[in-house]
């Protein structure tokens, strides 16, 4: 285990591999109705039970001919019936017959093939074909879209809309999948009041409870519940163990650092036991993690933005490992700088920045304006985190940096 008192703090990425390495998947599933599991992970393999769709159907409107050879122009045909997608057409068809069909109609008995209704002439009960037709006969397999036993989905997979809606064709209604982690999320400060309340001098409206809930929803973790609760120790002592009663994670914001009022690191060490604390990171210096009566303890900056990216950065792959999915983070891209940056050496930084791409087509990276730890504006619009060194001073245009992409995925 890390030094907790590491003067500088530890690298994020040791960070992330202690906190990894300590947690375990919660292990614990139930079955959920499909309109309920966008985002979830799969606690079971999914097979399909049956072909789907099940029949040979048409990919196109046009005609169904008797047959699988390739016709001719002038080749012509007798005009029995029609097939749609919920009339078939029943009867089996016989040399020279042919049958009008529209996209997704079963194909009937005796025809390998359709003709894409352009192609063809029709004369009443007679049809003729006009122009040259290729060899593709324009028919859906009946195991296009899976076979009887093929797997679906793997267990431990996250689902997204694509997953859905194929489990949704393929007659699934619901599904084995993980409980998610509870989350019990601390807020502390006596200088918090609720939005729209008046402030007395001194006083903030508190904004952290409502960017870490929404960016935890984005994420696909609501957090289970929450407390807001002045900087004295006994109240806060009293949350910290009534929300690791309830939850099985507790993460608080506020309170870590070294001040007079910071409580929470010292309640973890009384209450459980903290395993590091500081981050060589900015923002994010202020960070702690530990146990709380046997529960994964977050302690996170009370500055906005540097909560906001630490819960990014380390507290959503650890939500990702407690509820059994691989853990993913951010996706990252070589980026260019669109205007100078200026700074001083000292802590690898996350600046967040806008993506932007010039004319050649290469990426580019805007930082979004002052980037102190308390400005939530920079985090507004914002499309990257550039990743800047910590020996990184002044950066020119087009000096190029690794970035992560702020980006969800849509499917």
């Amino acid at each position: 285990m890390a030094e907790p008192y590491a003067k500088e703090g530890i690298p994020l990425q040791q960070a992330r591999s202690l906190i990894l390495a300590a947690l375990e998947p919660l292990g614990i599933s139930d079955v959920v109705p499909l309109a309920l599991a966008l985002g979830r992970i799969t606690a079971a393999a999914v097979h399909a039970t049956v072909a789907i769709p099940g029949f040979r159907a048409s990919i196109m409107d046009g005609y169904a001919i008797a047959g699988e050879a390739i016709p001719s122009p002038g080749d012509s045909w007798s005009l029995v019936g029609r097939a749609a997608p919920a009339a078939p057409y029943g009867v089996p068809l016989a040399a020279g017959q042919a049958v009008r069909i529209l996209t997704g109609a079963p194909i009937p008995q005796g025809s390998g093939r359709v003709l894409p209704q352009e192609l063809v002439a029709s004369n009443g009960d007679r049809l003729s074909l006009v122009s040259e037709t290729g060899s593709n006969p324009w028919i859906r397999q009946p195991d296009e879209e899976a076979a009887v036993g093929q797997q679906l989905l793997a267990a431990g997979q996250r689902l997204g809309a694509a997953d859905l809606a194929r489990l949704a064709s393929c007659g699934v209604s619901q599904l084995a999948l993980y409980r998610q982690p509870r989350l019990g999320l601390l807020i502390s400060g006596d200088e918090l009041v609720p939005p729209g309340s008046r402030r007395a001098a001194g006083q903030i409206w508190e904004s952290n409870g409502t960017l870490l809930q929404a960016l935890l929803q984005r994420l696909g973790y609501p957090v289970f519940t929450s407390r807001v609760v002045p900087d004295q120790p006994q109240a806060l002592g009293a949350a910290l163990l009534e929300l690791a009663a309830g939850c099985d994670l507790v993460v608080s914001t506020g309170g870590v650092s070294a001040g007079d009022s910071d409580w929470i690191r010292p309640l973890v060490q009384e209450l459980g036991e903290l395993h590091f604390w500081k981050l060589q990171l900015k923002p994010g210096r202020p960070f702690a993690w530990g146990e709380l009566a046997g529960k994964p303890f977050f302690g996170l900056p009370g500055n906005p933005v540097a909560a906001a990216i630490t819960a990014l950065q380390l507290l959503w792959p650890a939500l990702q490992r407690l509820e059994g999915g691989s853990v993913q983070v951010l996706p990252r891209l070589r980026v260019r700088l669109a205007e100078p940056l200026r700074r001083g050496p000292g802590r690898p930084e996350l600046l967040r920045a806008r993506l932007e791409v010039n004319a050649a087509g290469q990426p580019l990276a805007r930082p979004c304006g002052a980037q102190a730890s308390s400005r939530i504006a920079s985090l507004q619009d914002a499309d990257l985190l550039l990743e800047i060194p910590a020996d990184a001073a002044n950066l020119d245009v087009d000096s190029e940096l690794w970035a992560q992409l702020l980006r969800l995925p849509i499917f």
